[in-house]
């Protein structure tokens, strides 16, 4: 058998059989070998991966009856029940790079916004959204984008094919039907959908299909929304319920076509509409077949939790890596687990990371407090207050049944509030404990007759905007803490709730959410997480009809759009953006997409001041990567900083020893990971001096001169020779190098333990190639 690099998953399941007096706990493992070794038919790569499960296992039955999944499109591998002795023999042979379980610690991150990323590109003309116009070759209409998530509502008009041409020559992939999805189901914009739950069932058993089509269709609603804003038609006359966020829907790349890969499914539990789980060994598949079948980008809207994963042990990015190489790029969300430092997850290079940012939109209701005093919330919560009159108002924390911990009694937890102390009342609740549309529906069930759901202190000023399922708003911490401050000081506190409007133009924007979570990058500071952001916040696109706007038990509303808010929700802007540069430059790399993407986002607002958190801080690259997405920019970025798969292998080398390619050794010194040719710089432990070099690649039409401006981050001088690059030709490559120096600041201290940013930009006039510089020093 040929050496080559395989990849095994195997998913976490009891198991056992008759016939075995004792067996051994199975579940399911990755093992993973790398690229495959020379062309080879299917029959051949299966045939590979019984014989390696044949070693482990007392007979051929056995070895193929425990394979799950065999990857033969772009990773070579399989995923199979094994027990830890067998997985543990696998992962020792020459041939294996790693060995690991697939357990399912991953799920879903979870109209106006293309209007205001078209704001950020810094024009303002009749057609101010981030989208090329539908007519524009650019569009997107040959581009076959690929959507890992909870599936699709396919009936939405967001999916319609009028218009389209036909589906491309070059894709082979299928309309996989099941529950509630036939064949027929896919269309000219649809044109392929699969589901993945063998890791899934292997681990939970069945599906319940109550909660759950076994099929590509989404009961969930996450799929159909991050499919829609990444592709969704333009559809007039759209909006939330209650007639909130009212316009026109549309996708970032409207003509694209859409490739459905369902691989996330509920949790089992009391309520298992809420949460979905997503298994390496069903995604690995779902990636293997997209490249297989012809997709161009993939959008993956799901990333880990817990500790992130070594690059050799984490499926997306073992996936993503074999997708780059055959010229896929794959962009992922960034995570919700801000604004904490270290919790940005999906952190190997050859991926588009994602964090999430504000759009211009607001969804005011006024409050009007008995001691006169108005505070401005924000709701797209359908219902009113009758009578439009004043209501008796209570703090959460003062209507609490016994026993409730003092820590969360302001929190409106199930079961939590006395229906006697805040029956016929708007009640005060803080966001921290459990999901806000939960707080409001124990507000309904003790008998409140609204909600006003304030922020803690970390989540400062950003406001998601919830469906209620009784009246109510939203409010920044520091509103709250004022309405708390006048329920303290009035011995009957009433308050009045306004309709709520949507409103447009909000300054400043974009601002950072808080929930997006933050760099550095735990597995190697050396490469700076998030890459960009795109917005995130309350963002309106497509909803599954079997979901209700909040999921919740008890709510039977249906709708055909949702607003939604997470780093799920901005991965899909970035994921248009790349189909829209991959319908402009066929020929372009992955890594080259991604470059353009990074080096032409910006770090202002759209006032032109800078970026803020929405605590009020100014924000930064730990914050958002390179800046705010623009895609106009980006079909013309000037020059691309280019990467192959064999520098990605070294870089993994030199970052965790982890070798991915047998066949392509470690050398005994690999080249430090900040030499990897990438658009963004990270120096992490800085102590003395470091030089780098980069490459770039002119991209431009023809000959051109380029300079360098350098923003030195405190403390540290930064010197980049040569100074100017001149190019003759279009696709000429030049190199250049940054010395990167810790130097004394003006009382004689160095910057020490912190991370300080600057950047260095080329220019030629025209095209501005920004790059941040983060170092700590030492």
């Amino acid at each position: 058998m040929a050496t080559s690099s395989l990849l095994f998953l195997l998913v976490l399941s009891s198991f056992s059989t008759a016939s075995a007096a004792f067996t051994k706990p199975r579940q399911v493992y990755v093992v993973y070998l790398g690229e495959h070794a020379g062309a080879k038919v299917e029959e051949e790569i299966l045939a590979g991966h019984h014989g390696l499960l044949l070693s482990v296992k007392g007979s051929e039955e056995e070895a193929r009856a425990s394979l799950l999944y065999s990857y033969k499109h772009s990773l070579n591998g399989f995923a199979a029940l094994l027990s830890e002795e067998e997985a543990t023999a696998l992962s020792a042979r020459t041939e294996v790079v790693s060995a690991f379980p697939s357990n399912g610690r991953w799920s879903p991150h979870t109209t106006r916004s293309w209007e205001f990323v078209g704001l950020e590109e810094g024009v303002r003309g009749p057609d101010d959204t981030g989208r090329l116009p539908p007519g524009d070759k650019a569009g997107g209409e040959d581009v076959i984008v690929g959507v890992l998530d909870s599936g699709i509502w396919p009936e939405s008009r967001s999916f319609g094919d009028e218009g389209l041409g036909p589906v491309p020559a070059r894709w082979k992939g299928v309309c996989q039907g099941g529950d509630s999805f036939s064949p027929s189901s896919c269309n000219r914009k649809i044109i392929g959908a699969r589901y993945y739950v063998k890791a899934y069932e292997a681990r939970y058993g069945a599906v319940n299909t109550t909660n759950a089509y076994r099929s590509p269709r989404d009961h969930d609603g996450h799929g159909t929304h991050t499919a829609s804003t990444v592709a969704g038609r333009t559809v007039p006359g759209v909006a939330a319920l209650g007639g909130f966020a009212p316009g026109t829907a549309s996708g970032g790349a409207p003509l694209a076509r859409v490739a459905v890969y369902k691989v996330c499914w509920p949790i089992p539990g009391p309520n298992p509409n809420i949460e979905n789980t997503c298994f390496e060994a069903d995604m690995l598949a779902a990636i293997d077949d997209a490249v297989g079948d012809g997709v161009d980008v993939m959008s993956v809207s799901i990333g880990s939790t817990g500790k992130p994963l070594p690059f050799a042990e984490d499926g997306i990015a073992v996936g993503a890596l074999h997708a780059a190489m055959r010229g896929v790029v794959l962009v992922c969300s960034g995570g919700n687990s801000g604004p904490k430092p270290a919790t940005v997850s999906n952190l190997a290079p050859w991926m588009l990371t994602v964090a999430a940012s504000s759009i211009d939109r607001a969804f005011i209701s006024p409050i009007k407090l008995g001691n006169g005093m108005v505070i401005m919330g924000q709701t797209v919560t359908p219902y009113q207050l009758p009578g439009n009159k004043p209501y008796p108002l209570v703090y959460a924390a003062d209507a609490v049944v016994p026993g409730t911990p003092a820590n969360v009694s302001n929190q409106c937890l199930p079961k939590s509030l006395a229906p006697e102390k805040v029956r016929g009342k708007i009640v005060v609740c803080l966001r921290g404990t459990g999901l806000r549309v939960e707080k409001g529906l124990e507000v309904k069930q003790a008998g409140g007759a609204a909600i006003i759901l304030g922020n803690p202190p970390a989540f400062g000023g950003e406001v998601p905007v919830d469906a209620h399922v009784l009246p109510g708003t939203a409010v920044s911490s520091v509103d709250v803490n004022a309405i708390i401050r006048y329920i303290n000081s009035s011995s009957s506190p009433t308050a009045v709730l306004d309709p709520s409007r949507t409103v447009v133009d909000v300054k400043p924007s974009p601002v950072m959410a808080q929930f997006s979570s933050r760099g550095p990058n735990v597995n190697e500071p050396n490469i700076l997480k998030p890459d960009v952001t795109a917005p995130g916040l309350n963002i309106l696109a497509a909803w599954s009809e079997a979901s209700s706007p909040t999921k919740l038990d008890g709510d039977n509303r249906v709708v055909k759009y949702n607003i939604m808010s997470g780093t799920s929700m901005s991965c899909p802007h970035v994921s248009a953006t790349a189909v829209l540069l991959k319908s402009a430059h066929p020929g372009w790399s992955s890594a080259a997409i991604r470059s353009a993407i990074m080096t032409t986002a910006t770090t202002s607002n759209a006032e032109g001041g800078p970026m803020m958190d929405a605590d009020g801080t100014v924000a930064g690259p730990m914050d958002y990567g390179s800046g705010h997405i623009r895609p106009k920019h980006a079909l013309d970025p000037g020059l691309v900083y280019d990467a192959s798969y064999q520098d990605y292998l070294l870089f993994a080398c030199a970052s965790g020893g982890a070798q991915l390619d047998h066949s392509l050794p470690c050398p005994a010194i690999p080249p430090p990971p900040y030499q990897l040719n990438h658009p963004s710089l990270a120096i992490h432990g800085l102590n003395g001096s470091v030089t780098v070099q980069r490459t770039v690649t002119n991209v431009g039409q023809g000959s051109a001169r380029y300079s360098v401006a350098v923003v030195e981050p405190m403390g540290v001088s930064v010197k980049v020779s040569p100074r100017s690059l001149s190019f003759a030709r279009t696709g000429e490559k030049k190199s250049f190098r940054i010395k990167i120096e810790a130097t004394k600041g003006r009382g004689g201290w160095r910057v020490n333990g912190q991370f300080v940013a600057g950047s260095y930009t080329w220019s030629d006039g025209v095209h501005v190639v920004r790059s941040p510089l983060v170092v700590l020093v030492a």
